[in-house]
C-alpha cells in the first residue's frame, strides 16, 4: 500500500468530520493551545499538515505555520480554508522534504510518524525536524502505544473499537515492528466500507533512542495534551523533545 495511494483524492474528500471525530473541540483545542504555547513567538512546521486539521486553528492564533505534505489531494482540501500565503506548504515527504526558514516548533501529530514504514525514515524524520528547528527548538509527537499486551496468545489481530457504524482493528507483524490498521465504516443500508492503512510501531524508549540521535533530548512526556501523567496504562503519549540551547551544549 502506498501512501500516495492511500492518501488519495477520495480519502482527502471524507477526512474531515467537523465537530466529531479528531476534529472533536475536545480532541483538537487542547492541542492547538499546547502547540501554541511551545511555539511561542517563533514559527511552527507541521510534518504531514493533511487538511489543516490543527494548522489552520493555530494559524488563528498568531503562530506563522508552515507545513510539509506528501499528498497532493490533502493540500488541495487545506486550500478551501487557507491558501498558500496564509499557510505555505512543501510537497514532499517529512523524512527529507526541506521547508524554507527557521522554526522554534516542530510537530507530528495524531500518530502520523508511524506512516513511515521503516526505523531508517523515522531516524531521518527526527533528523529532517532537527534542521529546520533553531537552537533550542522543540519537537512534538503524539503518538499511541503499540497494544501488544492485547493480543491473546497465537492471535494477530485485535480490536481496538467498536460502535454501531464503526468498527477498527489492528492486525500486527510483530517481527517486523508493523501494523495494518482496519476502518470498517458502515451507513444506514449497512453496507461497509474499508480504509486500511499500514504503520510501523514505537515504543516509546526507541522513540527516545532516535530522537538522542538526532541531537534531541526529551523535555516532557504526557499522556495527552492536557498533560495527563503518563503511565504504564497509557494508550497514547505527547512527548516533547527539545535541541539544546548554545549554552547548554555538551562539550568534549
Amino acid at each position: 500500500m502506498q501512501q500516495q495511494k492511500i492518501w488519495g483524492a477520495d480519502t482527502a474528500r471524507r477526512y474531515d468530520t467537523p465537530g466529531s471525530g479528531m476534529f472533536a473541540p475536545d480532541v483538537l483545542e487542547p492541542a492547538v493551545d499546547r502547540l501554541a504555547r511551545l511555539a511561542g513567538d517563533g514559527g511552527a512546521l507541521e510534518f504531514a499538515i493533511g487538511t489543516g486539521r490543527v494548522a489552520v486553528p493555530l494559524a488563528g492564533r498568531g503562530v506563522p505555520v508552515t507545513g510539509i505534505e506528501l499528498s497532493r489531494p490533502m493540500v488541495e482540501q487545506l486550500r478551501t480554508k487557507a491558501d498558500e500565503t496564509a499557510i505555505p506548504v512543501v510537497i514532499g515527504d517529512m523524512a527529507t522534504a526541506v521547508a524554507p526558514g527557521e522554526y522554534s516548533l516542530v510537530y507530528l501529530v495524531y500518530n502520523t510518524i508511524s506512516n513511515l514504514l521503516t526505523q531508517d525514515e523515522q531516524v531521518r524524520c527526527f533528523r529532517n525536524a532537527a534542521r529546520h528547528l533553531s537552537p533550542g527548538g522543540r519537537f512534538v509527537i503524539e503518538l499511541w502505544v503499540p497494544e501488544l499486551r492485547t493480543l491473546p496468545p497465537g492471535r494477530t489481530a485485535t480490536v481496538w473499537q467498536s460502535e454501531a457504524d464503526y468498527i477498527g482493528l489492528d492486525t500486527y507483524d510483530v517481527l517486523h515492528q508493523h501494523v495494518v490498521s482496519h476502518h470498517f465504516l458502515f451507513d444506514e443500508t449497512e453496507e461497509a466500507r474499508l480504509f486500511r492503512s499500514p504503520h510501523r510501531y514505537i515504543w516509546p524508549a526507541e522513540l527516545d533512542l532516535m530522537a538522542r540521535l538526532a541531537g534531541f533530548e526529551l523535555e516532557s512526556r504526557h499522556a495527552d495534551w492536557t498533560g495527563t501523567e503518563f503511565t504504564a496504562e497509557s494508550g497514547s503519549h505527547v512527548s516533547v523533545y527539545r535541541l539544546p540551547a548554545p549554552g547548554n551544549l555538551d562539550l568534549p
